[in-house]
């Protein structure tokens, strides 16, 4: 079995997450593996795995923001806002004015109010929002408060348009699709996403499940640590106090988790600023 750590997956189009995970398992000789936010299977890029106790790190670095490359498809709007779902209508694009696009593109970046996709993952009444519709529900979602630091459009070709996109964890980029086909009154969907980075972990540290397969590489736990929260250093009795999970009269640099680490590098646990004091979020030992 491997080292506790992340995976960072560069996700092959056509497979859920949970294909990637069960793949990743066999890979790595453990059934302890979980992932940091779903891709859906028309997506591709970067997805990350926690392996064994990596994993309990997972709920907080889905917490960090990520960012998109996307193609929109103005004109069509589908039952779920994405290439995969049946076309609802089509309208000509003739009469867009491609500044129109970039001016109502612009409209979304910041801190926006958005209603997930009808098929998302999101539980209403205990049941996923995505089986509801399958089973033929009417499914409507309340807007959500997201952030969106940075959009940008490389490229207005109707009916497509390229953009990236850098946002908050909980942002659904098919949403944006169908709400700019929207606001231009000629619908639209997502045909393209690709996930470029989750946090610090980006496409240059990804691989393939084909390469993972060849040479399974995995980020130390302790690295992981590292490039996704302020790090602190510890003398050894403080790093003895951790070990317990107890409070450290501590002066954290920032408010959020911080990962802490024993004079030798070993990354002990996660200490959040609780008044004059630090106090544990996570212990990992």
């Amino acid at each position: 079995m491997v080292d506790p750590g992340l995976v960072v997956v560069d996700k092959s189009p056509g497979m859920t997450s949970h294909d990637v995970v069960a793949r990743v398992r066999r890979l790595a000789g453990t059934r302890k593996v979980g992932h940091a936010g779903t891709l859906d299977p028309m997506a591709t890029g970067v997805l990350v795995l926690g392996v064994d106790r990596a994993t309990r790190l997972l709920g907080h670095l889905m917490l960090t923001e990520k960012s998109y490359d996307a193609t929109i498809r103005l004109g069509v709007a589908t039952t779920t806002d994405d290439a995969e779902g049946e076309v609802l209508e089509t309208r000509a694009v003739d009469a867009v004015d491609p500044e129109a696009v970039r001016a109502e593109l612009a409209r979304f970046v910041g801190d926006i109010e958005q209603v997930p996709t009808a098929v998302s993952a999101i539980k209403v009444d205990g049941k996923r929002a995505y089986a509801r519709v399958r089973d033929g529900e009417q499914v409507e979602l309340k807007a959500r408060p997201v952030t969106v630091h940075e959009l940008v459009v490389h490229e207005v070709a109707l009916p497509d348009v390229r953009i990236s996109v850098r946002c908050s964890s909980g942002t659904y980029i098919r949403a944006i699709a169908r709400d700019l086909g929207a606001a231009l009154g000629v619908g639209g969907h997502l045909t393209a996403l690709r996930r470029t980075a989750v946090g610090s972990f980006d496409l240059s540290l990804a691989r393939t499940l084909e390469q993972l397969g060849e040479d399974f590489a995995v980020v130390p736990i302790a690295a992981a640590a590292r490039a996704t929260f302020p790090g602190v250093d510890l003398d050894d009795e403080q790093a003895a106090h951790v070990r317990f999970g107890r409070a450290l009269d501590l002066a954290l640099p920032d408010d959020g988790p911080h990962a802490v680490f024993a004079p030798g590098g070993e990354f002990l646990a996660l200490y959040e600023r609780r008044g004059d004091q630090a106090r544990p979020v996570a212990v990992f030992v």
